[in-house]
C-alpha cells in the first residue's frame, strides 16, 4: 500500500530508508520519498498531542545552553560565529528591517538582530524556549497560532533556521509565510541536506535525520517544489561547521569510540566533497517573494 505524500498528497511513493529514533525513543520510523515533489517524510508522524515527548531531554542541545563538556562547549563557540554569518546573510542589503525569526527557539539569532537595530518578532511552539527567549529579549515570545492572525504583508525578512524540518502543515504554513512577506520579502530557510556525504556515509544513523523530530527532509529541488509558485531562489550557502557536529553525533549513534576524531575527519571529508558538488551537509536556501 502506497503512503500518501503529506505535502502534495500523492500516492506515487517509495519506502528510503528504515530507522530508528537513536536519540531518545529508540521507536522504529521510516523515511517515505515522494516521486512527484521529491520530498522525504517521515512515518509514521507523532500526533501534534504527543510530538512534544519527543523533545523532552537535556540533551537537546538547541534548546539547552548551559549543558556542560567539549560538544556542547564547541557546539555554543561555533553558534556564536554562526548567528553573526546568519545575520549578514538574512539582513544584507537592508536598513533596520522588521525580521519574523519563525521557530525562533531560545532567541539568540533574534537577540543579535535587535543589538543590531532591527524590529524582531519570534515565535516558538516550545513554551520553555519562548520563556527564555522572552526575558533574553524583553520581548514577548509567542506561538506559531499568533503570528498567523498578523496582517498581510508584515514582514521585510522571515528567517527559519533549522525549523522547516519540523513543520508538519507545510501546505497551510509555506501559504502563511507568503501571506505574512511584504512585497520582494525575503525568506531564509537553513535544513540539512540528506544528499551530502555524510547523509550517504552513515545512512540510517545519520543524526540530521533525527526522526520523529524531523518529519520532513529536504533537497535542492524538493524544497524550490515547496515554495514554487511563491517564492523564487536567489542563493545557496554553506554551512560548513554542521558537517562536523553532525558527523560527531552520528558517531555517537554508531557507538565505537572515539567520535569527536572520527566526526571531525568525516565532516572535514564531506566539507571537502561538497567543495566540487555544493552537497553541504545543511544549506542556507534565500528566497525573494514572488
Amino acid at each position: 500500500m502506497s503512503t500518501k505524500c503529506p505535502f502534495c498528497e500523492s500516492e506515487n511513493t517509495r519506502s528510503y530508508l528504515k530507522l530508528k529514533d537513536y536519540f531518545l525513543s529508540q521507536e522504529d520510523f521510516e523515511i517515505v520519498a515522494c516521486d512527484d515533489c521529491k520530498l522525504l517524510f517521515t512515518t509514521p508522524r507523532p500526533d501534534k498531542s504527543i510530538i512534544g515527548n519527543y523533545y523532552k531531554s537535556e540533551d537537546y542541545l538547541s534548546h539547552n545552553e548551559h549543558k556542560k563538556g567539549l560538544v556542547p562547549w564547541i557546539y555554543n563557540q561555533v553558534k556564536k560565529v554562526n548567528i553573526r554569518n546568519k545575520y549578514k546573510t538574512a539582513c544584507c542589503g537592508y536598513n533596520s528591517p522588521t525580521i519574523l525569526d519563525f521557530g525562533c527557539g531560545v532567541g539568540d539569532f533574534l537577540h543579535y538582530a535587535q543589538q543590531k537595530g532591527c524590529e524582531i518578532m519570534g515565535c516558538d511552539l516550545s513554551e520553555d524556549a519562548r520563556k527564555l527567549a522572552s526575558e533574553k529579549l524583553g520581548k514577548t515570545i509567542v506561538t506559531p497560532e499568533k503570528i498567523f492572525a498578523l496582517p498581510h504583508s508584515t514582514f521585510d525578512i522571515i528567517t527559519m533556521w533549522h525549523v522547516l524540518e519540523h513543520i508538519d502543515d507545510l501546505k497551510y504554513q509555506t501559504e502563511q509565510l507568503y501571506r505574512l512577506m511584504k512585497d520582494n520579502g525575503r525568506l531564509v530557510i537553513a535544513v540539512p541536506n540528506y544528499m551530502s556525504y555524510d547523509a550517504q556515509y552513515y545512512k540510517d544513523k545519520w543524526t540530521a535525520y533525527d526522526v520523529p523530530r524531523h518529519l520532513n527532509h529536504f533537497h535542492k529541488e524538493s524544497l524550490q517544489n515547496v515554495f514554487a509558485g511563491k517564492f523564487e531562489l536567489e542563493k545557496i550557502h554553506p554551512m560548513k561547521w554542521d558537517a562536523y557536529y553532525i558527523s560527531m553525533m552520528s558517531e555517537n549513534y554508531i557507538g565505537k569510540g572515539n567520535s569527536f576524531t572520527k566526526g571531525i575527519i568525516t565532516g572535514l571529508k564531506s566539507n571537502c566533497k561538497a567543495h566540487k558538488t555544493g552537497e553541504y551537509s545543511s544549506l542556507i536556501y534565500v528566497f525573494r517573494k514572488i
